[in-house]
């Protein structure tokens, strides 16, 4: 697969007709290890050198800061607003390089993904900006998998919590919400919201807290799922 990313209105990947499955990217196929770090941990070191401030002092100001946005709104996502709204030296970007090398994804993801790509048109559904979508497939080896990569706050200017954005990534591909499955650990924005529109979606619930036919633990469990449901079908559904 050459993965690619959003360009153009229209988006024509059915060359093989295989069903589209699409995923999550943080918390699904990378862990947090390096978002966390680059959200609470490097901003709040620049705050804390600009600030005078002791380390701890600047992470619960910048918590407090988050909190007030909430992962509802874009200016959640977006690292050049943060350093914007809180006047932080230097650039972003040497952030994101400077904690790159702790991109890590699941243990069972390439496994996965290589057994899933031969069946299903691969994409991913991210609420991660662009830019960090991009450190994060470069390091963790995972752009070859993929049809197509969308950062919905980047290219649509929404967060994944309400059917528009899921109903414009079926405009895109030319499919009805019947014939999309999508996994993502997110239980609103990857489950409930795709799910009642009709998606075929699967919550990816890594710590075992929830349980259900529609739940899975790692993603190693995903493919028999699919196999079972019937969901290899999809593209003419």
């Amino acid at each position: 697969m050459a993965g690619v990313t959003l360009k153009g209105s229209k988006v024509d990947l059915r060359g093989d007709a295989k069903p589209y499955l699409s995923f999550d990217l943080d918390g699904t196929l990378v862990d947090l290890a390096f978002t966390d770090l680059v959200w609470h941990r490097g901003i709040p070191e620049l705050l804390a050198r600009r600030a005078g401030m002791d380390l701890p002092q600047a992470q619960e100001a910048v918590l407090q800061e988050y909190r007030k946005v909430g992962d509802g709104a874009l200016e959640w996502y977006d690292i050049a607003y943060w350093f914007g709204y809180l006047n932080l030296p230097g650039g972003w970007e040497r952030l994101l390089e400077q904690y790159a090398s702790q991109v890590r994804v699941y243990p069972e993801v390439h496994e996965v993904l290589s057994r899933l790509g031969e069946r299903y048109s691969l994409i991913v559904l991210s609420n991660a900006a662009r830019e960090f979508i991009e450190v994060e497939m470069r390091e963790g080896g995972l752009a070859g998998y993929f049809d197509l990569v969308v950062s919905a706050t980047s290219d649509f200017g929404l967060v994944k919590k309400s059917p528009e954005f899921y109903r414009k990534i079926c405009d895109l591909l030319g499919v009805r919400p019947q014939q999309l499955i999508h996994v993502g650990d997110h239980w609103e924005f990857d489950y409930r919201i795709p799910r009642g529109m009709g998606i075929a979606a699967f919550h990816l619930n890594r710590e075992g807290e929830r349980a259900g036919p529609d739940v899975i633990q790692d993603l190693r469990s995903l493919p028999e799922v699919l196999e079972g449901g019937g969901y290899a079908d999809r593209s003419g559904a």
